[in-house]
C-alpha cells in the first residue's frame, strides 16, 4: 500500500513539474497510457496522480462531441486573475505575522530580503544579458524567505500548492516578462521597507501590490501574445 501512495506521490510531482516547465504544454491532450510509459509507471499511479491533479487545476476534464477528454489546463486571462490574487492574499496574510515580529526580527528579515533584492537589481545591469532562470530563482527565494517568515505549517501549504501554478504563466510568458524586471525590484523594495516599519497594513499594501502588479503584466502579455491552449 505505502509502495502505491509513494508511486502517486512520485507520479504526481513529476506530472506537475513537467506541466510548471511547459513540457506538457497547455491545452494538450493527457492520454494516461502515454504518461505511464513516460514515466515507467504502472497506470494505476497514473490515475491517481492525476485526479490530483485534476484536483488542484493542473488538467482539466474539456467537452467534446463524442466524449469527454482530460487536457492540461489552458493559461488563461482568468486563471490568472484568480492565481495571482490567492497567491498575494496568502502571502499578505504572511505579512501581516510579519509585522507582529519584534523589532529586532524585523529588521534581520528585511535586511535579508534587501540583500536578495539587489541581487535581483544587479542581474539587468552592465548591458548583460538576463537569464530568465536567475531571475526566477532569485524571486521566488524572495517570496519563499516571506513565507518561511511569516507563514504557519497551514499557510504555507496553501502557498506551496498554489505558487507552482503561478510559476507556470512566469515562465512562459518570462522572456517578455524580463523587459520590467525594475518594476518588481521597485514593489520589492516596499515590501521591504514596510517590513523594516513595522507596518501591517503597508506590509500588506506592498505584497498585494506586488502580485498584482505580476498579474497586469502577465494580462497584458496575454492581450498581445493570446491566450495558451484555450483554442
Amino acid at each position: 500500500m505505502a509502495e502505491n501512495v509513494n508511486s502517486v506521490t512520485r507520479a504526481f510531482r513529476e506530472l506537475r513539474e513537467l506541466i510548471v516547465q511547459g513540457n506538457l504544454a497547455p491545452g494538450g491532450w493527457v492520454v494516461e497510457s502515454e504518461l505511464a510509459e513516460r514515466l515507467g509507471l504502472s497506470r494505476t499511479p497514473i490515475r491517481g496522480a492525476l485526479d490530483w491533479l485534476r484536483r488542484e487545476g493542473y488538467i482539466v476534464e474539456q467537452s467534446g462531441k463524442r466524449r469527454a477528454r482530460i487536457i492540461v489546463a489552458p493559461l488563461t486571462h482568468d486563471d490568472a486573475r484568480e492565481l495571482y490574487s490567492i497567491i498575494g492574499n496568502l502571502e499578505a496574510l504572511a505579512g501581516s505575522h510579519i509585522a507582529a515580529l519584534p523589532a529586532r526580527s524585523r529588521a534581520a528579515l528585511a535586511d535579508t530580503l534587501a540583500s536578495i533584492n539587489r541581487e535581483l537589481a544587479g542581474v539587468g545591469r552592465g548591458g548583460r544579458k538576463i537569464d530568465p532562470r536567475r531571475v526566477f530563482d532569485i524571486d521566488k527565494r524572495f517570496h519563499t524567505t516571506i513565507i518561511e517568515a511569516g507563514a504557519g505549517r497551514r499557510l504555507a501549504a496553501l502557498h506551496a500548492s498554489v505558487r507552482p501554478q503561478v510559476e507556470r504563466y512566469w515562465r512562459l510568458y518570462a522572456t517578455s516578462i524580463l523587459n520590467d524586471l525594475g518594476q518588481s525590484v521597485a514593489e520589492h523594495h516596499e515590501i521591504v521597507e514596510s517590513i523594516r516599519k513595522g507596518d501591517q497594513s503597508a506590509v500588506q499594501r506592498a505584497l498585494n501590490q506586488n502580485w498584482n502588479g505580476g498579474f497586469e503584466r502577465i494580462r497584458g502579455l496575454i492581450e498581445m501574445f493570446g491566450e495558451r491552449g484555450s483554442w
